[in-house]
């Protein structure tokens, strides 16, 4: 595995993160600290250096079970976790992004955590409520303290990360150094707002979700019985559609689909880390695999042509050719653009 750097930060990152949703079986689906300790060792010899959890994943056991598996070893890693999500139903403040939450959400974390800081955290989604200058002073302050060495949003607009970015730097205070989305064949929006943002600001990008809850896998074509296991929602012919193709290319290289899906997102523009999501040690192999997968250009067209997206207004709008040439008098092909 190869690392680069996280957004505009120095931190080295692998080229995959190790997701933790799964560690713990609380939520009655998941693999037990045997499987865990198998998956997180498989990761770590592979070359993985990022393992990504949070404060609510399987009510705080995934923490723990993180907690103890790095016991020895948590310098080699690249801890992330985050807080928003509520851990106390019923209580308005257990939840959120304020201050009062992310305070105690993170003293939690590092209790469980068995460490005394966290690389990077996340604020985990946003709840719309808190204003963006308490939010971005809080995390200045976690990172003044040394509890917290690095900051990003998951699950967030962009207009508020662009923002938050912003106020950041106006006021010297710790900047975003990445976001987190879902971003896969399937949900290939980001490419409207979140990703054109975070190049803007170079901020890197962790990926969740990029097997759709297993729908990508194929498991569900062809009379294939359950739901996406991310929402619990019904499958749409548009995700069959998507999946048959990736199936599709799967076959003529005789790969799995999952390497497949997990190559596409790797092989776009910009800086993509996805996050591993796997509930026993076969299936997180066959994910490491992907790092050996190059897709070539009639398969990356074959799949990018079936999860196309409209980009909408004023993307279209800007593109449309009448507009381009009222804009640029007929020379925008004659004008090279700035680059660094």
């Amino acid at each position: 595995m190869r690392y680069t750097l996280l957004g505009n930060s120095g931190l080295r990152v692998s080229e995959l993160a190790l997701g933790t949703m799964t560690f713990g079986e609380d939520w009655g689906w998941g693999a037990g600290r045997e499987a865990c300790a198998e998956m997180f060792e498989a990761y770590v010899e592979a070359g993985g250096n990022v393992v990504d959890t949070a404060n609510n994943y399987t009510n705080g056991t995934a923490e723990e079970i993180v907690g103890d598996l790095l016991d020895g070893r948590r310098e080699e890693c690249v801890l992330a976790t985050k807080y928003t999500l509520s851990t106390r139903e019923g209580d308005p403040n257990g939840c959120g992004n304020h201050r009062k939450n992310m305070m105690q959400a993170v003293d939690a974390s590092l209790a469980r955590l068995k460490t005394d800081y966290i690389d990077l955290l996340w604020v985990h989604a946003w709840d719309g409520l808190t204003p963006i200058e308490e939010v971005m002073r809080g995390l200045d302050d976690l990172v003044s303290r040394g509890k917290v060495h690095y900051v990003g949003f998951s699950d967030t607009p962009a207009w508020v990360v662009a923002r938050a970015q912003q106020l950041a730097l106006e006021r010297d205070w710790a900047p975003l150094s990445a976001i987190q989305i879902k971003y896969t064949l399937t949900e290939r929006t980001p490419e409207r707002e979140l990703l054109p943002m975070a190049r803007a600001f170079d901020l890197g990008v962790c990926v969740w979700g990029a097997l759709d809850g297993g729908v990508l896998t194929g498991k569900y074509l062809d009379g294939g019985e359950g739901r996406a296991t991310t929402t619990d929602r019904e499958i749409t012919e548009r995700q069959h559609e998507i999946t048959r193709e990736v199936v599709a290319v799967a076959e003529e290289l005789d790969v799995s689909p999952a390497q497949v899906v997990l190559a596409w997102v790797r092989q776009q523009p910009g800086q993509q880390l996805p996050i591993l999501g796997a509930t026993s040690l076969e299936q997180l192999r066959d994910n490491l695999t992907s790092l050996d997968l190059t897709l070539d250009g009639d398969h990356r067209r074959r799949l990018d042509e079936v999860s196309a997206v409209e980009l909408g207004f004023p993307h279209d709008f800007l593109a449309d050719e009448t507009i381009e040439r009222v804009m640029f008098g007929g020379t925008k092909d004659s004008i090279d653009p700035y680059t660094e």
